[in-house]
């Protein structure tokens, strides 16, 4: 592996050392990263995708435009009326 194309490769910790999850040759004494993730919590996860899918059904860009009779009270500051 050159120092001049660095990659990311998935690992884990076992416990007692960190365990690279595919094979790949390295140089003696190549300097490397360590970046530890967040634990995973698939209920969150779950939550996070339908909310999204819910914002983007509902602000999918068409139809956005709220008509003036809705409005409630007028700003007069505002220059698009």
């Amino acid at each position: 592996m050159s120092a001049n194309n660095p990659i990311s490769v998935p690992a884990h910790f076992d416990g007692e050392r960190i365990l690279l999850d595919e094979p790949i040759k390295l140089e003696r004494n190549a300097r490397l990263v360590v970046t530890v993730l967040p634990t995973v919590d698939p209920e969150r996860d779950s939550w996070a995708r339908l909310s999204s899918a819910q914002l983007n059904a509902a602000y999918n860009g068409e139809d956005d435009d709220y008509p003036l009779e809705s409005i409630k009270e007028h700003n007069p500051d505002y220059e698009g009326s």
